[in-house]
């Protein structure tokens, strides 16, 4: 199969930018003969290319390990909804705080944009399966809007969605009515040639669909309103802006990128760190010129103020030595004094 990519714009908040995944490492194991591999896509995801007919899934298809693998996929994110499968083997997953090392028929759910990694580091030798399907979101609080050759009912379609976003379970054991959806869809996905299956492969994501529902109703599942609340949102950007501390961040700037407004973001903001916005911003700055002080001792101070977002070194050096009771050199003299005194016990 001739692995066909296509570039897509990332999603682009204010101040933070999201890729989606480009499964790259599985592209290489591919080309290295390692597996096998199908797969049918738009957008950066790797494989043949899906039609207009089928607008909203970004990514369907498999790969099938028989041999001990030397790859993973690491921490990453989709920015749709992503359904995996294990038809056969184990194969470690991850997602957000949870390990667990999936067996046949386990199920995953990753919402859009949640982290999850495949391999611990790397894959173990299976069958998996995935669906990705983009709802148009890119934050927990916003409203999904399905692809619409979903043809759930309004009313199975309005349960699944409550049942997805209102609760954290995300790895299931099904039973053979959803393997065999897979082994169908496995089928769709080897014989489709320029769109061919896409009615095939529609039906057979809405049956998935109908499924998954099921399954969800027999479990014993906690809704929980506040997962879909603009808190979620907040903390979600708290998280991503340890990679975006560089960022010339205004408070208004931080809200839109929340995609909150500044009244709630503040308040949520306080509510989760104990810290206005800004003076959260500015002790992940410091904690982050700490490291870099110690970590990257070529950098001079008004390199590390830069990195660290700091509009100057003097600045940066009067907030740092009124949290640290010292300069940013002395800090970094100290420490490292210390360390090399601790190199050397005492006989």
């Amino acid at each position: 199969m001739k692995i066909n990519i296509q570039k897509i714009e990332p999603f682009r908040a204010d101040g933070v930018v999201y890729h989606a995944d480009t499964c790259l490492p599985l592209i290489d194991a591919f080309q290295r003969n390692k597996l096998k591999f199908k797969a049918l896509a738009r957008h950066t995801y790797p494989g043949d290319r899906l039609d207009g007919n089928t607008l909203g899934l970004n990514s369907i298809g498999y790969w099938d390990a028989n041999e001990p693998q030397d790859w993973g996929l690491d921490w990453h994110r989709n920015e749709g909804i992503e359904f995996h499968f294990l038809e056969s083997g184990t194969m470690p997953y991850s997602q957000e705080n949870k390990e667990v090392l999936l067996t046949p028929n386990h199920l995953t759910i990753t919402r859009p944009w949640e982290a999850h990694k495949v391999g611990n580091p790397n894959i173990g030798m299976g069958k998996f399966y995935w669906v990705i399907i983009d709802l148009g979101v890119r934050r927990p609080h916003q409203d999904w809007v399905w692809p619409d050759w979903i043809t759930l009912t309004e009313e199975d379609l309005k349960q699944l969605t409550i049942f997805l976003r209102q609760n954290e379970k995300s790895i299931l054991k099904t039973d053979n009515k959803i393997r065999n959806c897979f082994k169908r869809i496995n089928v769709a996905v080897n014989t489709d040639r320029n769109g061919s299956n896409a009615s095939r492969i529609r039906l057979l994501v809405n049956y998935l669909l109908i499924l998954i529902l099921d399954l969800l109703k027999t479990e014993d599942i906690e809704l929980n309103e506040s997962l879909t609340d603009s808190s979620r949102s907040v903390q979600f950007f708290l998280k991503e802006l340890d990679k975006n501390l560089s960022e010339d961040w205004t408070i208004e700037k931080m809200s839109r990128s929340a995609g909150v407004g500044l009244t709630r973001f503040t308040h949520h903001c306080k509510q989760l760190t104990n810290l206005t916005p800004m003076r959260y911003l500015t002790m992940r700055r410091l904690e982050m010129s700490k490291k870099i002080l110690l970590e990257k001792g070529n950098l001079t101070v008004s390199e590390v103020a830069y990195i660290c977002g700091f509009t100057t070194s003097q600045y940066f050096s009067t907030v740092f030595k009124k949290h640290e009771k010292c300069s940013p050199n002395e800090y970094r003299k100290r420490k490292l004094v210390r360390k090399s005194l601790s190199a050397y016990p005492e006989t």
